[in-house]
């Protein structure tokens, strides 16, 4: 249905707590570079009204230090902007000092925790190759 995926995968090694706020962060990152990818507004039947979702799924996926390194590398070389999250960024409390923390770090020094990206399929799965299924 969409000839596009969006992907967040996320290091296999962190607390249950880290992997539910790094996937909430990337993914308000993906909607902002994507805003089209937003529905309309859910409304029930007694008539409330709730805030619009993704009309395209987003898969999880997992993966350790090395494959999302790798992943994050081949993001870059294949010029696809994507949403990062360093884990220096769970020491800071706001977006001034998230920010601040990470432009402290090049590519190949980033401890990346997640990664978010969306693209083409075929693209998205060549970037994720080694990623399996969150589970």
């Amino acid at each position: 249905m969409f000839d596009t995926k969006i992907a967040i995968v996320v290091r296999n090694n962190l607390q249950s707590w880290q992997k539910l706020n790094v996937t909430a962060f990337l993914s308000t990152g993906i909607v902002g570079q994507f805003p089209d990818v937003i529905g309309e507004p859910y409304r029930d039947r007694a008539g409330n009204t709730y805030n619009a979702l993704s009309i395209q799924p987003m898969i999880v996926l997992s993966a350790d230090e090395a494959t999302i390194a790798a992943i994050h590398r081949r993001s870059l070389e294949r010029g696809v902007i994507s949403s990062i999250f360093i884990e220096e960024m769970f020491s800071t409390g706001h977006d001034v000092a998230n920010r601040a923390v990470f432009s402290e770090f090049a590519p190949e020094d980033a401890k990346v925790v997640g990664i978010a990206l969306r693209a083409d399929k075929k693209i998205v799965d060549k970037i994720t190759k080694g990623a399996t299924m969150h589970s």
